[in-house]
């Protein structure tokens, strides 16, 4: 894993101009008690570099929570757990990620477990913890009205680097490499 001043360039490369202070260690873990649960090491990371990022585009340590609390009707409509009509998407089709993804495999059962870490274009960022690598990452998602279900990504890096970055920047996850 890359260590923190690695992180810190990289999103400072991001913008600077649009970070928040970083949250410190008492912060990140009041935040991963408050949810129950250890957060991922790249959004761990990013928090200890930037508290948020953006006009509340990535929300602070303090705001962020599980969808089914902070948008609980999202959380119903988007899980479709209103119509009882859920399909089960195999892993052939749901494990693919980049260019050759189908945005409509998504695992709605998924969406109301999933943490809500960013808000932006009408959309939001999401972390899901059903889905981890071997080094603890947690899948990340962006889910819109305007996509066909959500761009999924293998960790929180990747979605901000596809959706939020400058293509230019390269990517993080600690076991995929730079």
């Amino acid at each position: 894993m890359r260590d923190g001043a690695a992180v810190a360039d990289m999103f400072s490369a991001m913008s600077a101009q649009y970070a928040w202070s970083e949250a410190d260690e008492a912060e990140v873990r009041l935040l991963e008690e408050r949810v129950g649960v250890e957060l991922p090491g790249s959004y761990r990371q990013f928090l200890l570099c930037s508290d948020g990022w953006g006009d509340g585009c990535l929300l602070r340590a303090g705001e962020v929570g599980w969808l089914r609390d902070l948008e609980p009707l999202a959380a119903e409509v988007w899980s479709g757990a209103g119509n009882g009509k859920v399909r089960s998407i195999p892993d052939e089709l749901y494990f693919v990620y980049g260019e050759e993804q189908e945005s409509v495999n998504l695992r709605r059962e998924y969406v109301p477990d999933t943490l809500l870490v960013g808000r932006w274009d009408d959309g939001m960022a999401l972390l899901n913890p059903h889905v981890r690598t071997a080094g603890g990452e947690w899948e990340a998602w962006y889910l819109a009205s305007w996509v066909p279900g959500a761009r999924r990504y293998r960790c929180f890096w990747d979605l901000i680097r596809n959706e939020r970055v400058k293509p230019s920047l390269g990517r993080w996850c600690p076991e995929y490499g730079a």
